[in-house]
């Protein structure tokens, strides 16, 4: 037992009280002026993020003219209509192989496709990014987009702006909480700066990243996202990436349940996509060779295929608006969905450096085209985008940020509708269907365990006066020793180890522990019996006030290192009862009654019976006993 005694050092009671909101001074949120600094350090890293996008956009044109083409320019093209021939095979090799060499004697961290490494340094390095990674995750992504690889720059520039929030973070004396903000704050200026989308950069963030719904770390990230987006606007352009061809505001209810079955659909393929990554990886992970050369394998197979179809090489953003556009052949979409997948399975599974994005883009793309064949007729690229939205649903597990993040890239704000059908379709598809998505995955495979699902602490609803015990023993300050060691003899409640010392009106003056008294009696002998309480009284107590939530209750008690503490009246100290971790646990043991215990309240007309009700008793005081017994019972 984690006695009073050795909790009490810390503080007294008056500091207690007051540091101590009652039910006046209780808010929605709990954010401090402290958000108005972090808020000005996210602004910063959100201008940051803008030319650090700038930069990775422009190593990856470098890269692609250098290997495809032969000559300095940071133009951004596609490797298709290069005329290597069949010495294309060979490049994303070679491109494999210095990343492969990068990562074994620069960081192993550059590999990946950015998101789960961005959760592993949340979760698990208290938000610090080494600064090596900074400079090595865009270089390495740069090189494997543009060497052919099917990657998109979404997922090295969360990770690299991340690293570059996180970097900034540590220059200041700042909190892990404080750090996992900036760092969020910078993979979300990146994603916005990418693709012209700062509400979406937002929402990823939130869904993905963050963990929370706290306007501490919300409005710091919103913040630099949209710094981002401004700036880009300056450097890159205005959105949208893919401007598409305006769209009937309403579809009708056919079309409304053709949105159904794309989220299916989308959500199986979502399914088959993840499953294939990581078949893809324990395949190499079976190799008998260094992980270092795996990336050149998953280059042979990008080769491979960019010879068959070559629209399967590099980012894709050209043939991702064609396909928005409805300007694709069946070839076309037939070549996105097997070969793309092919050597984007493969080639991610080998541990090479490169987003996920782009390449669902273009997948769900290529199935909307294909669906548009038997679904009713609503306008050139509407089953694409629908279709493209529902796959970021369903892949991800984020459907708010695949809604706004397809009406972002397009600026098509009559497809809300069929997108929200579609995206939480295919999210309840894939969420039924897999334990962990794409993005999770690799952070379950590793020892971790992370649950996306947000909702109210049950602690922050009830209060301390809601599950307090009032039936306790309480103390006379003015007995002796011998007095209470023949009442604590005969007294039932042996499992009560803090008992509370009150004055002749019940007002709290301190606590002793039963071991206390026990060391009081066995040190000091027959002279030790004749003390009076008053006189052993730790007085500088750690309380409860009825009115507190019991998270600030909880929160106090890992502060102090306690595990039980008295609950008092915050203005007469007039002692109510006691609280220790197994009452805290009725908080818990309410809810998942609400969670799991089925009733019928409402009953049809002769069916007899009625609904029940269940007290939840009444709170009582601790009041001293009539009989003048030194143990006041409740």
């Amino acid at each position: 037992m984690v006695s009073q005694k050795r909790s009490a050092r810390p503080g007294d009671s008056s500091q207690n009280r007051a540091a101590s909101p009652s039910w006046e001074t209780l808010g929605d949120f709990t954010t401090t002026p402290r958000v108005l600094v972090i808020s000005g350090l996210a602004l910063i890293i959100g201008a940051v993020c803008a030319f650090v996008a700038l930069a990775l956009l422009r190593l990856i044109g470098l890269f692609t003219n250098l290997f495809y083409y032969g000559r300095w320019s940071s133009q951004l093209l596609s490797p298709v209509g290069n005329h290597l021939g069949w010495f294309s095979v060979f490049v994303p090799v070679v491109g494999a192989l210095i990343i492969g060499f990068m990562a074994r004697y620069g960081s192993e961290r550059i590999r990946g496709h950015g998101i789960p490494e961005a959760i592993e340094a949340i979760l698990m390095n208290g938000s610090r990014v080494e600064p090596k990674v900074a400079l090595l995750k865009p270089i390495s992504s740069a090189i494997s987009i543009g060497s052919g690889g099917p990657f998109g720059a979404e997922g090295p520039i969360i990770m690299t702006g991340g690293a570059f929030g996180s970097m900034i973070a540590q220059l200041f004396h700042l909190t892990a909480a404080e750090r996992k903000t900036l760092l969020v704050a910078g993979a979300a200026g990146g994603m916005s700066a990418t693709f012209a989308s700062p509400v979406a950069a937002v929402l990823l963030a939130v869904e993905l990243l963050l963990f929370e719904w706290k306007p501490r770390s919300l409005i710091p990230v919103a913040l630099a996202s949209a710094v981002a987006a401004v700036v880009r606007r300056y450097i890159l352009g205005f959105g949208p990436l893919f401007p598409v061809p305006e769209h009937p505001l309403f579809i009708g209810p056919k079309a409304l349940m053709a949105c159904v079955l794309v989220g299916i659909l989308a959500g199986a393929l979502s399914a088959l996509l993840t499953i294939s990554i990581y078949a893809a990886e324990d395949f190499f992970q079976r190799l008998p060779i260094h992980w270092m050369w795996w990336p050149a394998l998953g280059g042979l197979a990008i080769g491979l295929g960019g010879l068959v179809f070559p629209q399967a090489l590099g980012v894709g953003y050209d043939t991702i608006g064609n396909l928005l556009q409805g300007n694709v052949t069946t070839k076309v979409i037939l070549g996105v969905l097997l070969v793309k997948w092919f050597i984007w399975a493969v080639s991610l599974g080998s541990g090479t450096s490169g987003g996920v994005l782009a390449p669902l883009l273009m997948m769900g793309g290529a199935l909307g085209g294909l669906e548009a064949m038997f679904l009713p007729n609503e306008g050139a690229g509407f089953w694409p985008l629908v279709s493209m939205g529902a796959i970021l649903g369903g892949t991800m597990r984020s459907p708010f940020t695949s809604i706004i993040f397809a009406f972002e890239l397009t600026h098509d704000a009559n497809v809300f509708l069929p997108l929200l059908i579609g995206s939480v379709v295919a999210h309840a598809f894939t969420v039924l269907a897999l334990k962990r998505s794409i993005l999770t995955e690799k952070v379950a495979r590793r020892g971790y365990h992370l649950s996306r699902e947000y909702s109210i602490d049950p602690l922050e609803l009830l209060f301390a006066r809601e599950v307090m015990r009032t039936k306790i023993a309480a103390l006379s300050a003015k007995s002796t020793l011998r007095e209470v060691q023949h009442s604590l003899r005969s007294d039932h409640r042996q499992k009560q180890r803090l008992l509370p010392v009150v004055d002749a009106e019940g007002h709290l003056t301190g606590v002793v522990t039963r071991g206390d008294i026990r060391e009081q009696i066995e040190l000091g002998g027959e002279s030790a019996l004749e003390k009076r309480l008053s006189e052993l009284v730790h007085s500088s107590v750690v309380a409860a006030y009825p009115d507190e939530p019991l998270r600030i209750v909880v929160h106090r008690m890992a502060e102090k290192g306690i595990t039980r503490l008295p609950v008092i009246e915050r203005d007469s100290r007039r002692l109510l009862g006691l609280l220790s971790l197994d009452d805290l646990l009725k908080a818990r043991s309410r809810h998942l009654e609400e969670e799991r215990h089925r009733e019928q309240t409402i009953r049809f007309p002769f069916s007899g019976g009625g609904t029940s009700s269940r007290s939840d008793g009444t709170i009582a005081t601790v009041q001293s006993d009539n009989s003048g017994s030194l143990l006041q019972k409740a």
